[in-house]
């Protein structure tokens, strides 16, 4: 079984005991998180598809770990005026593992 989930802006295929990192979430480490926001549940040969969402669907998952992602450096430069500047940045994460999808 497989489903379609929508969250933080982006659309993620999960199936059970599938990792995905998502954008933050404002949840602890080992806690649990429900994404109701189900596009899509599927197995073999029988797929529900939501207008937008499937209605009571659920895809349940458990935190692993908060983090941050690798270094992005953004240069900006100006030709011919002697200014560049150099900055970086770390995306934020959570590492979440699908334990059931229900619906």
């Amino acid at each position: 079984m497989y489903a379609v989930i929508k969250t933080g802006g982006k659309q993620y295929s999960v199936k059970v005991g599938d990792v995905v990192f998502v954008e933050k979430l404002g949840v602890e480490a080992d806690a649990e998180v429900t994404f109701d926001q189900v596009l899509a549940v599927g197995e073999e040969g029988a797929v529900k598809v939501g207008t937008p969402v499937v209605e009571g669907a659920t895809v349940v998952g458990k935190v692993v770990k908060n983090g941050k992602g690798k270094k992005l450096n953004i240069l900006t430069y100006r030709p011919k005026k002697g200014s560049m500047v150099r900055k970086g940045h770390r995306q934020p994460y959570t590492k979440v593992e699908i334990t059931a999808i229900n619906g």
